[in-house]
């Protein structure tokens, strides 16, 4: 059962450890500093259209949703069929789910999440030209509202209004029904997928 207080480890290393650790403020502003500077360049810097800025941005918000669904539903929820498996799925998602209180393990460290970022960049300026100024800030900022969605699901108690949607899906996924709700930012994907949770008596 999860615990409602605590804190896992991972690492026996103490500097390992604390590295595994990231106050949720970083990347929100790290990523949007990055997608606001990338905005800035695709328009003034490459004289991208404002619409057509937009439609590559919502591309880029569109396709970071389906990634984080694909990722959360099979590769942190893969079965543990060896050791090798059972300690990768504790290491990047299962600590979270023994301890879904802890705020310091809602985020992938910052220097790790840039670095992916660069390597995006790259790939997607290859195979799609000055428009990745565009369509990059749209992953930045779908992951950026899953850490902050995340984080209110996880830090906050449940508004009285239409956000409660978030907190009540997500909380299926961690406390009645593991193997479904998988969507974070948007229940979207479960929907198409046929992963939303099921109606108990």
């Amino acid at each position: 059962m999860p615990k409602t207080s605590g804190s896992g480890r991972i690492f026996k290393n103490p500097v390992l450890e604390k590295l595994t650790r990231t106050h949720i403020a970083a990347p929100l502003v790290a990523f949007s500093a990055v997608s606001t500077y990338l905005l800035y360049q695709a328009v003034v810097a490459k004289g991208i259209g404002g619409l057509q800025v937009l439609v590559w941005f919502l591309g880029g918000l569109l396709l970071y949703s389906l990634v984080e669904y694909i990722m959360h539903r099979f590769v942190f929820h893969m079965p543990e069929t060896t050791p090798a498996r059972k300690k990768f799925v504790y290491t990047a998602h299962g600590v979270h789910h023994d301890f879904p209180r802890d705020k310091d393990r809602l985020a992938m460290p910052v220097p790790v999440s840039l670095a992916l970022s660069a390597i995006l960049f790259f790939v997607f300026r290859f195979a799609m030209g000055d428009f990745v100024y565009a369509f990059l800030p749209g992953i930045l900022m779908g992951y950026a509202s899953y850490l902050w969605v995340h984080y209110m699901v996880h830090a906050f108690q449940p508004p009285k209004n239409a956000f409660k949607i978030w907190w009540v899906h997500h909380g299926i996924h961690h406390y009645k029904q593991p193997h479904r709700a998988f969507g974070v930012s948007t229940p979207l994907w479960d929907i198409i997928f046929g992963t939303m949770p099921e109606q108990q008596k």
